[in-house]
């Protein structure tokens, strides 16, 4: 059992699975903003529209991610790349939202637009789906991460399956409901899809992350065995600001 206070630096692979989350971060949220899906006709469920938006089938693997940082490098290693993500996030926010606001080149204008730049990217480069990204993504990473810990230590590393999945429904559902609360009211999403949206999201996202399980607990054993550790989080604070 590895010390809580193992430090990143000496970590091999700590990099690479960060280098994966916040592209996945990224890629997600520009795929949230460019379409929304309607299965509602092959996948009836209980008759709820299963509507999701398209970064719906890849964010779950952020949560993947999640489990294995805090699993095997423990919560303090987490929030560092947690933050990370949430820079990111906010710089390509930002980079979008300063190219929304660059004068066009008129060939392009003709064949593209930037009434399709906004339907499609504008998402990105808008106050409310980057205030409902930020919001969502950093209670959601949190509380998955902080629940996974402390369910290591209370269940004194078993059933990884269990930790996963559980430390997942706090953090999808925190999510979803945060993200589609404030791009409801800031107007990125009617309210008539409110529910149908948080819903259909967190059953989809828990699913694919409970499909992935063998994929975590495989990656999970095998970056423990290359690293030398297991950390345990025994005594350290949780709280997204420590340092």
């Amino acid at each position: 059992m590895s010390l809580p206070n193992s430090q990143p630096s000496s970590f091999k692979y700590l990099d690479i699975v960060m280098a994966f989350f916040v592209t996945v971060l990224i890629v997600s949220n520009v795929a949230s903003s460019a379409k929304i899906v309607d299965m509602r006709i092959s996948i009836p469920f209980f008759n709820i529209p299963m509507v999701f938006d398209g970064g719906t089938l890849l964010f779950p693997l952020s949560y993947v991610f999640g489990d294995i940082m805090t699993e095997v490098y423990g919560f303090k290693a987490s929030r560092r790349v947690i933050w990370t993500g949430f820079a990111a996030m906010a710089l390509s926010a930002l980079v979008f939202f300063l190219l929304r606001l660059l004068p066009a080149e008129a060939s392009w204008e003709e064949y593209a637009g930037s009434a399709a730049y906004d339907a499609i990217l504008g998402g990105m480069s808008s106050g409310g789906i980057v205030l409902a990204s930020l919001l969502g993504y950093w209670a959601g990473e949190f509380s998955n991460s902080m629940v996974l810990s402390k369910m290591k230590i209370l269940m004194k590393g078993r059933l990884l399956w269990v930790r996963t999945i559980g430390s997942t429904l706090v953090g999808e559902f925190l999510d979803s409901f945060i993200f589609f609360l404030a791009a409801c009211f800031t107007g990125v999403f009617p309210w008539a899809l409110f529910w149908s949206l948080i819903i259909t999201n967190c059953f989809l996202k828990c699913v694919i992350e409970g499909l992935l399980t063998p994929v975590t607990y495989r990656v999970v054993h095998l970056l423990k065995k290359k690293e030398g550790i297991d950390v345990y989080d025994v005594a350290v604070k949780y709280s997204p600001f420590a340092g």
